[in-house]
């Protein structure tokens, strides 16, 4: 397959590998971190954090102002003005805002957790778990502005530093609360893994010298006026997320009990682990390439396939492993106990597969800044899941919940396309639509082996199917990138 364009093929992948090292880092500690949840208190613990995390999640995303997607953009753009003043406006106005809004989802979840905690479990059990994880709203909403600040500002080094040592620090603190405090220390577990996210950075946003700059109180709230303006739609958007995981999950404990959410809460993890450090690394270069060139349809088409073509190539090959490997991986990161969960966690995986096809053209319509439209299509994402999740796991059960994620990426990709299509005329290339179908049939051979074969059989055929892709992966790589992989292996070696 010949190569198009190696130097944007190039940039897309340079991006990759250079956000997705320190990612790679932060969800080798997060694995970590679960792991010795799980092996201490038993899916069970795993389902309460879930609980705990969702139920105050809905509320911090409500009151987030979408900073974390909007923070990083406004630095950039004051860093790019060269204005001192402007810059230190802009970050001034961005940690007045992470305060206020991490003290208001705090105070919101205090004053309401007793009919938070009643939503939640149907009971009062746990009215002080959820007062005392309100305070990671706060510690959560701090760190992103900080984190914010270093990006904005390139500060890449610092960044990477700041998030591993944050989550490092987290790790071993919560680690000796569940151990010595067991199931009465996981909201606490919680919150020590927010507070030590927010001491690194603070470090380095420190050590950052900005102007003094003096803002009125009528000034401070026309500058965060504007951050709304344009933190609306993604609040719209996270709110509807995390709104779904907490219904979601609300519906799982009251049909299957507690211990299935803690098995759904691990499937969801693992399921997209490998993909989800793929696509985030992916969209801190995509997006604003993107939109770059939103008014030409042509070169938007043109880059939305060739990042689908580079999604593909780099995603199924784990997508195949993590599914070859699905029930040693549930072990692994979690315990044993957690076996009965290999029948989501297949059907989530393949899923997964068909949302990193769509997940490119996604980006159309935030580059075209149809919002509306974009909440739209999330709207009926979360009608979709809910919807979904209620019927297959009345007639399923727990692999029910799997095959409900199939259902919902299965439409959801179709809308997805079709909105893409009318907005810019969006469609997929021969090259991309061979690419896709190889690796979705991939998936569908896969999964056949292990739901028909015996387990042994099962392993060898999708290991099997999972090397091919790899090696055809790497080959078509070489080819996009114009590179020779072998070369740069030895080099690497040598220094």
């Amino acid at each position: 397959m010949p190569a198009q364009n190696p130097d944007s093929y190039r940039q897309i992948a340079k991006s990759t590998s250079i956000v997705g090292t320190s990612s790679v880092l932060g969800v080798i500690i997060g694995i970590i971190r679960t792991k010795a949840l799980a092996v201490l208190l038993g899916p069970a613990g795993v389902g309460l954090a879930g609980m705990l995390q969702s139920a105050t999640n809905v509320v911090g995303t409500l009151t987030g102002l979408g900073l974390s997607q909007v923070a990083v953009r406004q630095i950039a753009e004051a860093a790019g003005t060269q204005n001192e003043d402007i810059i230190a406006r802009t970050i001034h106005t961005i940690r007045r805002t992470a305060l206020m809004s991490g003290l208001f989802g705090m105070l919101i979840v205090l004053i309401f957790y007793h009919p938070i905690t009643l939503a939640t479990f149907g009971n009062l059990d746990y009215t002080k778990d959820i007062a005392l994880v309100s305070l990671t709203l706060l510690f959560s909403s701090i760190s992103t502005s900080q984190l914010a600040i270093l990006q904005g500002l390139r500060r890449l080094k610092e960044l990477a530093i700041s998030s591993v040592l944050g989550n490092i620090m987290g790790l071993i603190v919560s680690v000796a609360i569940v151990f010595f405090l067991r199931d009465q220390g996981i909201a606490l577990f919680l919150v020590a893994v927010s507070v030590f996210c927010v001491l690194p950075s603070w470090w380095y946003t420190q050590k950052i010298k900005f102007r003094y700059v003096k803002l009125t109180i009528r000034q401070l709230f026309q500058e965060i006026n504007g951050l709304l303006g344009m933190g609306v739609a993604f609040t719209i958007s996270a709110m509807l997320f995390v709104s779904t995981l907490y219904i979601i999950r609300i519906l799982i404990i009251r049909e299957l009990g507690m211990n299935a959410v803690g098995l759904y809460t691990a499937t969801w993890t693992l399921s997209s682990l490998y993909v989800g450090i793929i696509l985030n690394s992916m969209a801190a270069d995509y997006y604003p390439r993107l939109t770059a060139v939103a008014s030409n349809n042509n070169t938007v088409n043109q880059i939305v396939n060739e990042q689908t073509e580079m999604c593909v190539l780099l995603s199924f090959p784990g997508i195949l492993a993590t599914l070859a490997f699905s029930e040693y991986i549930l072990q692994i990161f979690y315990s044993s106990d957690f076996s009965p969960a290999n029948g989501i966690i297949q059907w989530q995986i393949v899923g997964v597969a068909i949302r990193v096809v769509s997940w490119p053209a996604v980006y159309i319509i935030l580059a075209k800044g149809k919002f509306k439209l974009f909440i739209l299509t999330e709207t009926v994402w979360t009608i979709l899941h809910i919807l979904l999740t209620l019927i297959f796991m009345k007639w399923l059960g727990l692999e029910g919940l799997g095959l409900a994620y199939v259902g919902l990426y299965f439409l959801y990709t179709i809308l997805v396309i079709y909105v893409a299509r009318n907005l810019s005329g969006f469609i997929w290339t021969k090259q991309s639509l061979i690419l896709i179908t190889i690796g979705l049939v991939a998936c569908a051979i896969a999964l056949s082996a292990m739901r028909i074969l015996p387990n042994s059989w099962a392993l060898i055929a999708s290991i099997a199917i999972t090397i091919i892709t790899s090696v055809g992966s790497v080959i078509l790589l070489k080819k996009l990138l114009n590179i020779n992989f072998s070369d740069i292996i030895i080099k690497r070696f040598r220094s």
